[in-house]
């Protein structure tokens, strides 16, 4: 299994402590919403990335798992950040699909804009073929996932937040 990285970055035109709260109260929450799929349990949720690459349609329900949600005073500009660590696999037949792991690190860019920032490692499934796959369009459906994910909890915390 090849292990590679991708990043996806987006903002909230809300403040970063608004920002953090909605994150923090309920991950699960905002992280179905935001890819319109149904609530799951209380540290896991099922889900649904859909992304199009060179035509392709590609859709999987997946399963978030939350770690355990740090925050700091450390974040890229001097300023506070949160770190949400975030993995996710198929719902239904996880070995043929990438596991993701990551952290989706949250800090203010300005008292009114909060940056989201998404930094991961996937795992190609299925050997040398999974490798073979991954180098040819898996890398890009990986990272158009990420994109995609990322793009949707932004959007969502744009218009949830008061």
């Amino acid at each position: 299994m090849a292990r590679q990285e991708t990043r996806s970055y987006d903002y909230v035109n809300h403040p970063y402590a608004r920002v953090r709260e909605a994150l923090v109260a309920d991950p699960n929450a905002i992280f179905a919403a935001a890819t319109r799929a149904a609530a799951g349990r209380a540290q896991e949720l099922a889900a649904e990335l859909r992304v199009t690459v060179g035509g392709l349609d590609v859709a999987a329900e997946i399963v978030f798992s939350i770690g355990t949600i740090e925050a700091d005073t450390t974040g890229p500009y001097g300023g506070p950040a949160t770190r949400i660590p975030v993995s996710w696999e198929a719902a239904r037949h996880p070995r043929w699909f990438p596991l993701m792991n990551g952290v989706l690190a949250i800090y203010p860019l300005t008292a009114t804009e909060t940056q989201l920032d998404f930094m991961g490692r996937y795992e190609t499934p299925l050997g040398v073929v999974g490798s073979a796959v991954d180098a040819l369009v898996g890398h890009r459906i990986a990272e158009a996932s990420v994109h995609r994910f990322i793009g949707d909890v932004a959007r969502y915390l744009r218009g949830a937040i008061a």
